[in-house]
């Protein structure tokens, strides 16, 4: 089971070539109410990585979601050929269903060059193998729970997560906005740089935008609660294999006006950090 879902998350993200710089994917169904969002990003940079040298390697990635994704129809993603330079390239990406755009984004790539480095540290937290998977609901709070939110708890996705400070979803407590979670593939893939960049980046919707409701003690699964991505920035820094463990470190500083801001740094077994993430999402409670 785990390698299949792990197949077609790969397949998911290989997209088909209509054109020299368009290109079609499908959606795969997770639960969520539309299409998950790490999904078009995922999709996206692999468009935008299809149509650039092999030489140059993506190090940033800045989206824009502008409508709900629907999961029946396919995702056409339109590559525009912005600039290629000496050392960088940048395209310009936009997803389209239904004739609208429901994604507009950038990625940036760049050649393999020496400089000077530095670094965060990783935060110091138990290694996933000290940790426990998430704990299922009981069979009564499953048989309680609204449709959606049944779907969502049901699925079995080509992640693991293993969150240092367990929470429910369905029974949130109130805590201060940070959460670092272990996450890795449940299969392993091919050693292909760009597959492992474009899976991150699928991986990097999960958990962000969910640490803005820690304080308030609410979650997206209650019905009275609406959280939706708005935009969605994300960094390459360093080698890494999304089949490993990776340390998902996230916070939020902010949260006004029906939005929240949440940031993550993504570290690798080893210490190093590998990639940054920024996200704001909208967040509307209902009485």
């Amino acid at each position: 089971m785990s390698h299949t879902v792990v197949a077609e998350l790969v397949e998911l993200l290989q997209l088909e070539r209509l054109e020299d710089n368009l290109f079609r994917g499908q959606s795969r169904d997770i639960g969520t109410r539309c299409v998950f969002g790490g999904q078009v990003l995922g999709q996206a940079l692999s468009a935008a990585q299809q149509t650039v040298a092999a030489d140059r390697a993506a190090h940033s990635l800045h989206a824009y979601f502008l409508r709900p994704g629907d999961m029946e129809a396919p995702i056409v993603y339109n590559v525009e050929r912005t600039r290629d330079g000496q050392s960088f390239s940048v395209r310009r990406v936009v997803a389209i269903q239904h004739g609208q755009p429901i994604l507009n984004g950038t990625v940036s790539f760049h050649i393999a060059e020496d400089g000077v480095e530095h670094q965060a540290s990783m935060p110091d937290v138990p290694g996933p193998e000290d940790l426990e998977p998430p704990p299922l609901p009981s069979p009564e709070e499953f048989e309680k729970a609204p449709a959606k939110v049944q779907r969502w708890l049901a699925r079995r996705g080509p992640f693991e997560f293993r969150p240092v400070y367990p929470r429910s979803d369905l029974h949130p407590p109130r805590r201060p906005p940070y959460q670092p979670v272990w996450f890795r593939l449940v299969g392993p893939v091919a050693d292909h740089a760009v597959l492992h960049r474009t899976l991150l980046a699928y991986a990097s919707d999960f958990h962000l935008i969910g640490t803005t409701l820690f304080p308030h003690g609410v979650s997206y699964l209650q019905p009275n609660v609406t959280v939706a991505s708005l935009d969605h920035a994300l960094w390459f820094h360093r080698p890494f294999r999304v089949d490993e463990w990776l340390l998902y470190s996230c916070d939020s500083p902010t949260a006004q006006s029906a939005r929240g801001l949440a940031r993550g740094q993504v570290f690798s077994r080893d210490g190093r950090l590998v990639a940054s993430t920024a996200q704001e999402g909208l967040i509307r409670m209902q009485d």
